[in-house]
């Protein structure tokens, strides 16, 4: 179907009509019209840290539940980790995933291969392999552990570089980290519970920075959380490190305060830091220290999170909330304008995982079409039941948020119209 998107305000503030035809951006006055007055229209999101849990978990989340949260959230690209069960960690097991999200067809399904076999941190998975298999993997991480022997870091680092691929580390010194529970400062110390110092976090990524230095290798370092690692990336990027840093929404609006009503929904790894640390993360973002917003959509079934604190899993959901979250702490604040949300969320987490000839595209004729309309005026209540994901893990139950998605449009297809999943 073609359409007419009518008065449509774009990043850079210009109000314009323009069609979408034949799955590209076009021009001309033809097709379903969609009055777009008072909306914002944005490349389509690009989500480069999400967790689908198919195969192995299906009952937290699916291929098509998560990709109907995506679409709804804005969103024409995710990144799916390989903590799945069976690791992906092979060419049959990432190309599966990739087939499944072509089937379901609501977003591009980019599956991000294991760095090592297992997630063990031992020995390389088949990064070659992945690479050149019908998924064509550029992004390799173990997110949920860290490739913490410097040696396999760094023959991952001079392996991907071959083929231009990037290793997104998952940032923690497992020996600083047992048995913690939530950051390590004065709310640890008076709860009584195991804390997870920001230091374990930091010194991964100095030393991966002096890796990727060495090896001449990309480097991308997952959900930062900490002032420290902001600091620690603005010295590697002032060498010219070749390195990429992400922010989570959860990291730029909760605090560990939140720790105190021992509600597992706020449990999180790394886990939510001090109010200095969002502040910095925040200003981070803003200044291009941090690179991009990716949710770290983390979906958990019941029994995994209603349940006491220290046996709870780690993560929340994301994707139907970044947006008004990003809108929230960073537009609504004064510290980025809708064309630094599109570069933070679209542009830049496209170049980042090698999506950029699809997606982050500029809103110009002959483009595909990937693109979402935003009604920024619009104030939504966060409800668990109203989320398109399968599990239920939100912090921002309750919540008011600015900012609601109005259409999503993947190629050229509707997939989301008037807010609702077309699928």
């Amino acid at each position: 179907m073609n359409y007419l998107i009518r008065g449509a305000t774009f990043p850079d503030g210009t109000v314009r009509d323009f069609a979408i035809r034949d799955g590209l951006i076009a021009e001309g006055t033809d097709g379903e019209v969609v009055d777009a007055s008072g909306l914002r229209v944005l490349p389509g999101l690009v989500d480069i840290h999400t967790h689908l849990r198919q195969p192995g978990r299906e009952d937290a989340e699916t291929i098509e539940t998560g990709s109907r949260a995506a679409a709804l959230g804005g969103y024409t690209a995710v990144c799916a980790m390989a903590n799945t069960d069976p690791v992906a960690d092979a060419a049959g097991i990432v190309e599966q995933v990739w087939r499944l999200g072509r089937e379901v067809g609501l977003v591009d399904v980019q599956p991000v291969g294991a760095v090592t076999l297992g997630l063990k941190g031992e020995r390389l998975a088949e990064l070659g392999a992945m690479a050149e298999s019908a998924a064509q993997v550029r992004v390799f991480s173990d997110d949920g552990h860290c490739v913490h022997d410097a040696a396999v870091m760094r023959r991952a680092l001079e392996y991907v570089k071959a083929f231009d691929g990037v290793i997104a580390q998952h940032a923690e010194d497992p020996k600083l980290t047992v048995g913690a529970q939530m950051n390590e400062g004065e709310q640890s110390a008076r709860l009584g519970l195991a804390g997870w110092p920001a230091v374990a976090e930091e010194a991964i990524i100095a030393r991966d920075a002096l890796l990727a230095a060495h090896v001449g290798s990309r480097l991308h370092v997952c959900h930062v959380s900490t002032a420290g690692s902001v600091e620690v990336l603005r010295w590697a990027k002032s060498r010219g490190v070749r390195v990429t840093a992400e922010v989570t929404p959860h990291h730029l609006l909760l605090t560990d305060e939140l720790a105190a009503t021992y509600d597992p929904v706020y449990k999180v790894n790394p886990p939510l830091r001090t109010t200095e640390d969002v502040t910095a993360l925040r200003e981070a973002l803003a200044d291009g220290t941090i690179d991009a917003v990716a949710t770290d959509h983390a979906p958990h079934a019941r029994e995994d999170k209603e349940c006491e604190w220290a046996a709870a899993r780690p993560g929340m959901l994301g994707l139907e909330t970044a947006l008004p979250i990003v809108v929230k702490t960073m537009v609504e604040t004064g510290l980025l304008d809708w064309a630094g949300v599109a570069e933070r969320l679209s542009h830049a987490p496209a170049r980042i995982a090698n999506l950029e000839s699809r997606h982050g595209r500029p809103l110009t004729p002959g483009e595909p079409a990937n693109l979402t309309l935003v009604d920024p005026s619009q104030r939504w209540t966060v409800t668990p039941d109203g989320l398109a994901s399968i599990s239920r893990n939100t912090p921002y139950a309750g919540l008011e948020l600015p900012g609601a998605i109005v259409a999503t449009f993947l190629r050229g297809r509707a997939t989301v119209l008037d807010g609702k999943a077309q699928a």
